[in-house]
């Protein structure tokens, strides 16, 4: 069972209520920010790269359940892990929520030499009109969330889409993509300053229209960090995330968020004019 409420059991933190409810009427805590509120949630998250056979079972399970639920599960697919998972430029993430994989995401890192990504299979005009012009992007893909999760943690995509903002300062992108449903672009814009590149656009594979926006790491990088401090990170953390081993060496396939300790002060996170 997932403890994404009350680790500890919620008939305990009832009769804790009940017993104190009479000593702690004039009590009134100062009210938590949303930052504050996604830091906390941080402390038991976990990421994990997505290497071995039996993580990748995990994974097409847990895009099954979430697309099948949104009825989006591409038309005539028998298998949502395709070769695109394994390119060496594609990063599979799952996210672990007290030690429960509880939502995943897929990574590009897409440069004018390696044009591989999932966004170039709906708009590839506009994908080769960005890498001809010599910008390197990085595009998220196959986001799904279990929908039970979803619905008792409705910030779930804050925490999933973080490591897309850790990548573009790793890579020092120049955007980061989403294409996304038409209802959710103003999520996107709201919170990641994201421009609209194309209204609407059907696909085949999934028999629904997806809206392409953009989001310029260099021109807003420093206020979405300042707005949203869970969405920074530390040079240890970016490695960890997308750095490739040495010859004979194995991936960090689990990393921890190092959000709050940039925060306090204590590492330094991504540095405008040197990471974004």
């Amino acid at each position: 069972m997932l403890r994404w409420r009350y680790p500890n059991g919620n008939h305990i933190f009832k009769i804790l209520t009940v017993l104190m409810s009479d000593h702690m009427s004039d009590f009134k805590p100062a009210a938590e920010s949303f930052p504050d509120k996604m830091m906390a949630l941080l402390d038991n998250i976990e990421y994990r790269r997505i290497e071995s056979s039996e993580d990748f079972g995990d994974i097409e399970r847990l895009r099954f359940k979430a697309y099948k639920a949104a009825g989006v599960l591409p038309v005539g697919s028998h298998t949502l892990i395709d070769d695109v998972d394994f390119d060496p430029n594609a990063y599979v993430f799952g996210v672990y929520y007290f030690e429960e994989l509880v939502s995943t995401i897929r990574l590009h890192y897409v440069t004018p030499d390696h044009r591989v990504s999932q966004s170039a299979g709906v708009f590839p005009d506009i994908m080769d009109d960005l890498l001809d012009a010599g910008l390197t992007l990085i595009d998220p893909a196959r986001f799904a969330a279990d929908p039970q999760v979803a619905a008792e943690l409705p910030v779930i995509p804050y925490i999933t889409l973080r490591p897309s903002i850790v990548a573009a300062a790793y890579f020092r992108a120049d955007r980061v993509l989403q294409h996304v449903r038409p209802p959710h672009a103003a999520f996107y814009k709201r919170v990641f300053y994201a421009d609209t590149l194309v209204e609407r656009r059907m696909t085949e594979i999934y028999g629904l229209e997806l809206t392409l926006m953009s989001t310029n790491t260099h021109t807003v990088g420093n206020k979405l960090l300042r707005r949203y401090p869970f969405f920074d990170s530390a040079s240890h953390e970016r490695r960890l995330m997308f750095g490739r081993p040495e010859q004979g060496g194995s991936p960090s396939l689990t990393v921890l968020p190092s959000a709050r300790l940039v925060a306090s002060g204590a590492i330094l996170g991504a540095q405008a004019g040197i990471d974004y």
